[in-house]
């Protein structure tokens, strides 16, 4: 049940941030955010979140160092990180795979398949 999972959302526009937070409210998740990527590795760290839902792109330390250190850190590994990037192109999702994401969902984001990209994440967590 999604009203449940709680998605740490990291994007550092905030118009972006604005609308996936919206996306993510209005599918019944609980959205909390971070802006940097380091952000994300403390808040990740803290709060546990079930899903992260990241910027590739993000100041301080990136979404691919971020996701990195976050699959080899045994508290956060098993947290399905999805990479949310306008990073797009050939080699870009491959690379975001090989980083340690779960997933990836390009910008600009497509609404009608946005829930049920969440949801392959969360139904092949594990």
């Amino acid at each position: 049940m999604t009203s449940e999972r709680r998605v740490l959302l990291v994007e550092d526009d905030q118009d972006n941030f604005d609308l996936v937070r919206i996306l993510l409210e209005h599918a019944g998740y609980r959205v909390f955010g971070a802006y940097t990527g380091q952000e994300a590795l403390e808040m990740t760290r803290r709060e546990r979140p079930d899903l992260v839902l990241m910027d590739l792109s993000l100041p301080i330390v990136d979404g691919w160092t971020a996701a990195r250190e976050l699959k080899l850190d045994p508290q956060t590994a098993s947290i399905p990180l999805l990479a949310l990037t306008a990073h797009t192109l050939p080699g870009d999702r491959q690379r975001a795979l090989d980083a340690g994401f779960n997933g990836y969902i390009s910008k600009p984001i497509n609404v009608q398949r946005f829930n049920e990209e969440l949801e392959k994440v969360f139904n092949t967590k594990g």
